[in-house]
């Protein structure tokens, strides 16, 4: 089944939701027993089954049927998600303001921001100037 796109209006995902979306983004697709395993058995089975009922009802998870054993994978890609994700902390914690949300970021002593990724974010905000520049020509 093809990805879809995420919409930004979904439910958010609560913590353990989006511990079983991590397993199924690493592993792309995996039954319950899977996904529990992964988890540590941190919960029981029962709950890991009803998590990915819920996911796949609010859409995030899909599955298919093979040999009698349902098999979840993630309906929307991990960018997808984690762009969603990223704009609900941006507008919860920082009113809306990418710039808060960086500035938070870039003032973490224990952040640990490599010089490689700081290059990259430069690159990106350059990238982002031009677009805008290009846009309002």
């Amino acid at each position: 089944m093809p990805k879809k796109k995420a919409n930004l209006e979904d439910p958010a995902l609560s913590r353990r939701e989006r511990e079983v979306m991590e397993v199924l983004f690493r592993n792309e697709n995996a039954t319950a027993r899977d996904v529990w395993s992964a988890l540590g058995e941190a919960r029981t089975y029962s709950t890991v089954r009803k998590q990915l009922s819920i996911l796949e009802e609010k859409g995030h998870v899909t599955h298919r049927v093979e040999g009698g054993t349902f098999l979840y994978s993630p309906r929307v890609e991990r960018e997808v998600a984690a762009t969603s994700a990223m704009t609900r902390l941006v507008d919860t914690f920082f009113q809306g303001s990418v710039a808060g949300a960086v500035s938070s970021l870039l003032g973490d002593p224990g952040g640990n921001i490599s010089a490689e990724e700081l290059e990259r974010i430069s690159g990106l905000i350059e990238e982002a100037r031009k677009n805008r520049e290009g846009k309002q020509s």
